[in-house]
This record gives structure tokens, sequence and C-alpha cells, in this order.
């Protein structure tokens, strides 16, 4: 278990003025030598006096920017070693922070992971289960809740992806895959949620499209030929399966044929190029990185001695 006062637990808000009161008042009791910290996102409510009565430090947008903008705010402010991100509306169970700092020194990330009861809907329950099997192709991971927003990370190696958040709600999105494809490790501890207070931000149909759209960008950002490949490879199909019923039929080689296999080749050809450019710049950042590790020294004689001795 990390030390207490290396610990950050900060808390985006908009408009929260219900529940955050008393979230940072739970945290504070159960883990007084926490920082805790609200980034109040431009609310037009109450929301950053709550949090300051209620004791946590409050840094405030002037206007409404967005949840991932409000991120960021957070973990440039951040003094703790590592950070905690939760959720103000009153969704997230201040308890389970012990449940994923619990495994921090072990992960990279670890993430509170909600079953589907713990969605708010059958079409969230739905979309995100959409969400979870779509990143988990691109990241090569079983990826059990990909827009979780109550997640750890150690604060330095999550300050190097900054520049990657969007402003918006995908931040999950983009930590996970990040993380995922520069090599470090990701843990999913189950959580239990409770009912949020007050309105839900996110709405299925005027935001499901995007998220979609989000997760192909972060696709063809981290993992370009997870992207390019299949649809090349659809391309190439439908190209090689018009020309033999033209041969067939016709005993021709079409136009339509040349340019399905023709754009099948080009997409192969930029994939491969993204692919490059990607590795590029990660080639640049993982350096840097002092991955978790668990390592194991060749026993010496006195050891072996030592350990007989303490069995006898």
């Amino acid at each position: 278990m990390v030390k207490s006062y290396s610990v950050t637990v900060a808390i985006p808000a908009y408009n929260e003025e219900a529940a955050i009161g008393a979230t940072v008042s739970k945290i504070r009791r159960l883990y007084p030598e926490y920082q805790v910290l609200v980034v109040d996102d431009g609310s037009i409510d109450k929301t950053a006096q709550r949090a300051l009565e209620a004791g946590a430090e409050v840094i405030r947008h002037p206007y409404n920017i967005g949840n991932g903008a409000a991120v960021k705010t957070a973990i440039r402010h951040a003094k703790g070693k590592y950070i905690v991100l939760m959720d103000g509306d009153g969704q997230h169970r201040p308890e389970d922070i012990a449940k994923l700092l619990k495994e921090i020194e072990v992960y990279d990330m670890v993430v509170g992971a909600r079953d589907s009861k713990g969605q708010a809907s059958l079409g969230r329950r739905i979309a995100n289960w959409c969400y979870n099997k779509l990143a988990s192709y691109v990241g090569k991971f079983p990826i059990k809740d990909l827009t979780s927003g109550f997640r750890a990370f150690e604060t330095a190696t999550v300050r190097r992806y900054l520049y990657l958040f969007p402003n918006t709600f995908s931040y999950p999105t983009t930590s996970t895959l990040a993380y995922l494809r520069s090599g470090l490790t990701i843990k999913y501890v189950p959580i239990d949620v409770q009912k949020r207070i007050g309105k839900s931000k996110i709405s299925i149909l005027g935001d499901g499209a995007r998220f979609i759209l989000i997760i192909l960008r972060i696709a063809t950002l981290f993992s370009p030929l997870r992207v390019f490949i299949p649809v090349s490879f659809t391309f190439f199909v439908l190209g090689l399966a018009y020309y033999l019923y033209t041969f067939t039929f016709f005993h021709r080689f079409t136009n339509m044929s040349a340019l399905l296999l023709s754009v099948s080749v080009m997409v192969f050809l930029l994939g491969l190029v993204s692919e490059q450019i990607t590795q590029m710049r990660y080639d640049r950042v993982e350096d840097v990185f002092e991955k978790k590790v668990v390592k194991f020294s060749p026993k010496t004689k006195n050891d072996q001695q030592d350990e007989r001795q303490s069995e006898e």
C-alpha cells in the first residue's frame, strides 16, 4: 500500500453542487492525509463553493472547456506521486480508492471496472460493450471498462501523455490505448457504483457516434495497421471476387476489379507508413519510462542455508 501523503485524489466537476460536497467530505474522512483536488470546469452553480466548504483544494476554469480539459488541469497541479481520478457525481465510492491504490505499485494504471449492472441503461450497456470489444481488438488486450473515469496512475508517467488527451469525454479511451501501445501495464479492479446524483452530461444518441469516431481515430494514432489491414483485406477480397465473377461469365478483367485491387494495395501501404510514423513518435517517449517489473535474483548458498535453518 502506498503512503498516504503521496496520493492526490482529483475530481473534475461541472455543475455537480448536489453531490460534490458529500463526495469530498467522505474522501477527507477516509483519507485525511490525501490531497483532494477539485477542478471546477466553469460551473454555473455552486460546485466550487461546496467543494471548498468540504475541504478540497479548488481550481476553477473561467468557462466550460470539457471533462478532458479539467482532467489535464488536475494532473498538471497534482502534488502526489500517484493520482486517482474519479467522478464528482456520486457514482464512485471513495471506499474503492484503497482498492486501486493497493495495485498501483505493481501496475502502471489501475482502473475501477463496472459490471453490467453498473451501467445507467440498457443502451449504455450495449454501447460500452461495443467500445470494449473494439478497443480490445485495437489494443490486443482484454479491456473490461474502456470508459471508466475511476482510475489511478503514477503522476509523472501520465503527464507525458497529456498532449494526447482531448478536451472532451474521451480521456479514458486515450489513456488506456496510449499505455497499452507503450507496453505499460493495466489492471482492472471490480467496483460497485451508485446511482449518479443529477443528470448525465453524455447522450447516447448525440455522443455515441462521436465515441466510435474517437476510438477509430485513436486506433489509427496508436495501432494503424489494426485498422488499415482489415480495410485493405476487404477491398482485396471484393476485387478478387469481382474479377473471378467477370472472368467466369464474361472472360475479361474489368476496370472495377483493377480499382478495387489497387485501392487494397494503396490502403495497405498507407497503413505501413502510418505505423512507421507512430513508432518513431513512441521511440522518443518510451526511453524515459522505468516499467514496473518484478525482479528475481538468484539465491546464493548463504540464502539457501538460511532458508533451511528457518524451516528447521
